[in-house]
């Protein structure tokens, strides 16, 4: 995607987070391939002036992969999701909008809606051995943490795993090297993941310690590739299994209250 199309659909990065670095352009070997985001269904409603809005997007950004393009809530609006990134482009395709769509009725974010509601799918597609899980003996809650070795407030999130197993939380790691597929961190995440020993070669990284460089089959690449199609461009990004976005770095307890404040909300 060009400049332009990046800026609409990521926006800025969480004040408790580290930035990504743009998207690379190789991976390292013995990664695992990522899986391809599941095709739309025939049934899906079309949009109104689909054509216009395809022709839209391709003014701003050539080489774009659109997953879809069906009508937004307002009348007028066509909702398109462009490489995991939602946006909302007027039916003559003239018009980019940025910004949520929140329904003044309910007070419900309607956009955020539609993104919890994929990345919950993704979530679910998620195998136990693609992850490397720090957990309390019977958690509550179980959140996704899409992590960086180096990224500072990583290691303080890390720093604290004890406290937030405490709260009844279990994390369950991804990798989102900052620098791409390629560099230092991404070399990292393949050393940690190649450890004998995972938790406490994660453990080690993020507090500085050397782990020894290896390589083999490994979910690096198929974690970061997931992290880019939800929209994750900064690490720690928390989420829940519904697949709604908490953070950022968020304190033991505070999460473990926002957890509490996600699960009393009646289910729509």
């Amino acid at each position: 995607m060009n400049k332009l199309l990046i800026a609409i659909v990521l926006g800025s990065a969480s004040l408790s987070a580290c930035s990504a670095a743009p998207v690379p352009s190789k991976a390292t070997s013995g990664a695992v391939e990522p899986t391809k985001p599941a095709a739309k269904k025939a049934s899906a409603p079309v949009a109104p002036g689909e054509a216009a809005v395809r022709k839209g997007i391709a003014q701003l950004a050539p080489k774009a992969r659109i997953d879809y393009i069906r009508p937004a809530p307002i009348a007028g609006l066509s909702e398109a999701s462009i490489e995991g990134q939602l946006l909302y482009i007027t039916n003559d395709g003239k018009y980019v909008v940025s910004g949520n769509i929140i329904e003044t009725a309910t007070q419900k974010d309607l956009t955020e809606m539609t993104k919890a509601s994929a990345r919950r799918e993704a979530f679910k597609a998620i195998s136990p051995a693609q992850t490397i899980v720090f957990a309390p003996a019977n958690p509550k809650y179980t959140v996704n943490v899409f992590t960086d070795i180096d990224c500072g407030y990583c290691r303080k999130l890390h720093s604290q795993i004890a406290d937030y197993n405490r709260q009844g939380i279990a994390v369950r790691y991804l990798f989102f090297p900052r620098t791409g597929l390629v560099g230092e961190s991404f070399d990292k995440a393949v050393a940690v993941w190649c450890s004998p020993d995972r938790r406490r070669a994660l453990t080690d990284a993020k507090n500085g310690i050397s782990v020894t460089a290896k390589n083999c089959t490994n979910p690096v690449t198929m974690d970061y590739n997931l992290g880019r199609r939800i929209g994750v461009d900064a690490t720690p990004a928390v989420f829940t299994q519904d697949g709604v976005q908490i953070g950022g770095y968020v304190p033991p307890q505070q999460m473990r209250q926002t957890l509490d404040k996600l699960a009393a909300q009646p289910q729509s």
